[in-house]
């Protein structure tokens, strides 16, 4: 059990030492009108391949569960990148400064950046379920 725990906490140590991935805290901010939810995902320039991988099953995992909201414009999953102008001026609105996956949706911001990064590329349906019980409640 140790071993394990120990492992898991080295990937994450490394994956966000390399990444520069630094997770925001989940304070309320007003960006999304109505019952609309947007997923983001920040990233910059340079990437590694677990990034491109957590950006991919995010977007995957939209278009699967929410196909009718997102076809609605209710649900939009954005990729932004924190080096150019657009994306540094929603990073500096969401308060997000390095990799980031959040859900927003009215006053709600839930970070989901950890959750992405420990399961898009090892786990992809077990990150499936978790954004699937973060965005359900937003959306019904």
């Amino acid at each position: 059990m140790k071993k394990s725990l120990f492992t898991v906490i080295a990937l994450v140590a490394m994956t966000f030492g390399s990444c520069n991935a630094q997770p925001v805290a989940n304070a309320n901010v007003a960006t999304s009108t109505g019952n609309n939810v947007e997923v983001y995902y920040f990233h910059f320039s340079t990437r590694c391949n677990t990034c491109k991988t957590v950006e991919a099953e995010a977007k995957k995992n939209v278009e699967i569960l929410y196909a009718d909201l997102v076809k609605s414009g209710k649900m939009s999953f954005i990729a932004l990148n924190l080096d150019e102008a657009t994306g540094k001026e929603m990073g500096d609105k969401l308060g997000v400064s390095g990799q980031t996956l959040l859900i927003v949706s009215g006053d709600q911001k839930i970070n989901i950046t950890n959750e992405g990064f420990l399961y898009a590329v090892s786990k992809p349906d077990k990150f499936r379920e978790i954004m699937k019980e973060k965005v359900d409640p937003l959306v019904k």
